[in-house]
């Protein structure tokens, strides 16, 4: 709610939902929390416990924070559907624990998955308003994991998409293309649609320093920082450093990759394999002081995500970091990453790992290429996709959520029309600068 507009007597509490990351590691909910409690609303979060975040309740900023044990980590699909019924169990406890204390006005869900509108209609039914959160496509996701467009698997993904949207009263979407889902397979109106970015604050890597330790005594340093899945396409920045490096001999040149995921382990011991792993480092998860270092001691960066039709859409956090510390960037000719990076970034043919290699030993080559592409990223964040410019937006969607009337659940779950199939891929260069389609990530955002 903005400063200074008049607002129901009393304290206005909200309640989110995450299943996917613990808070404050999520840091587009960790941000939207922190906006939240800055404009004057009691923000209770329920997440997933981690090692690292392992408090069960704790309060951080103003953000209370109560977090559940998600179980084992699911690999298969029957092991998916036990970690979601843990998850929305688990959820739903403490949701109506937090309801019986607090009259909820906002309950706002983050995807991934589409489940969390299950949780939410209790709440609901009791006249909370729904804000989803939308940030990852989770029938493109499934399909660029490997399932079949028309499986039962992404079916009925599809579907909870669908109920999420006729649940809600508003969306949050990360970018245009998302915005298009909203109006055309959710059948949103336009105006409880609102368009929020993810974007780091400016003043996250402000005193972010090199390192030279991350050379490890060589020349030029190549950066990568994100999630280590399926779909993020380490494999071809793999291929490309062993083109640089066996096929070209650029010893000169060495690869600090930061993040973890579920391909880490196969990804470390490919690059055994190949001879590569003196030239080719991976940190795992290091703190944002590392990532800070890393980053602002790379010479180029790098978003290795493979073309196809989630990542087309989707708008990526390691991108948007890149912008921040003001390094060069190369990447795969994609929609939304030509959006977010502009000038700031070359785009190698999609999926070539000769084309990404090439494009890499480019910039390496040309100091004043990454200069000038290197400050048009960081001018075009502070004044186009910083995070400051996105709060008007996310306040402005709780301000139509706090005055809307809550559906009832019985109109929201009304009999529904199949919904459609996930969108057709948008073409690299014909679309990349024309609007974003009606209906066209990321990890975390996705990182």
């Amino acid at each position: 709610m903005v400063r200074g507009q008049a607002r129901p007597s009393g304290p206005l509490h909200v309640l989110i939902l995450v299943q996917n990351l613990p808070v404050p590691f999520d840091r587009r909910v960790w941000q939207e929390a922190l906006a939240l409690v800055d404009a004057g609303y009691k923000v209770h979060v329920v997440c997933p416990a981690t090692s690292e975040h392992s408090r069960r309740r704790e309060t951080l900023d103003g953000v209370r924070i109560y977090r559940y044990w998600p179980g084992p980590e699911a690999r298969r699909s029957a092991a998916y559907l036990i970690e979601y019924v843990i998850a929305i169990l688990a959820q739903l406890r403490i949701a109506l624990g937090i309801r019986l204390r607090h009259r909820i006005r906002v309950v706002h869900i983050c995807n991934p998955p589409d489940l969390l509108f299950l949780v939410a209609l209790p709440l609901v039914a009791l006249g909370s308003c729904l804000v989803y959160d939308h940030h990852d496509a989770c029938p493109e996701l499934m399909v660029a994991k490997g399932q079949r467009e028309d499986g039962w698997q992404v079916r009925l993904v599809r579907v909870f998409e669908c109920l999420t949207y006729r649940c809600c009263g508003v969306s949050v979407e990360t970018n245009e293309s998302y915005r298009g889902i909203a109006l055309r397979r959710g059948r949103m109106s336009p105006e409880d649609v609102f368009v929020v970015r993810s974007a780091p604050e400016c003043s996250r890597f402000a005193a972010a320093r090199p390192d030279e330790k991350w050379r490890y005594g060589r020349k030029n340093l190549v950066g990568y920082v994100g999630v280590m899945g399926l779909q993020d396409g380490l494999d071809y920045l793999i291929d490309a450093a062993r083109v640089i490096i066996c096929e070209w001999r650029r010893h000169d040149i060495q690869f600090v990759l930061v993040g973890a995921g579920p391909e880490f382990p196969r990804l470390r011991e490919r690059v055994r394999s190949l001879g590569i792993g003196d030239h080719v480092v991976f940190t795992g998860r290091i703190s944002d002081e590392e990532l800070g270092a890393v980053l602002a001691t790379a010479d180029v960066c790098v978003n290795p995500d493979e073309a196809n039709r989630m990542n087309d859409i989707s708008t990526m956090n390691k991108v948007m970091e890149y912008m921040a510390l003001g390094k060069p960037m190369v990447q795969f000719d994609l929609h939304e990453g030509r959006v977010s990076a502009g000038d700031s970034s070359l785009y190698a043919t999609r999926n070539d790992a000769t084309s990404l290699a090439s494009c890499i030993v480019r910039l390496i080559d040309d100091p004043q290429a990454r200069s000038r592409m290197g400050q048009s990223g960081q001018q075009r964040l502070r004044t186009t996709l910083s995070w400051d410019l996105q709060v008007p937006q996310l306040l402005a969607a709780y301000e139509r959520a706090v005055q809307k009337r809550a559906r009832p659940a019985a109109e929201a779950l009304r009999p529904l029309a199949w919904p459609e199939p996930v969108a057709p891929r948008p073409g690299a260069r014909e679309q990349a600068t024309a609007p974003a389609p009606e209906r066209v990530p990321a990890g975390n955002e996705r990182t």
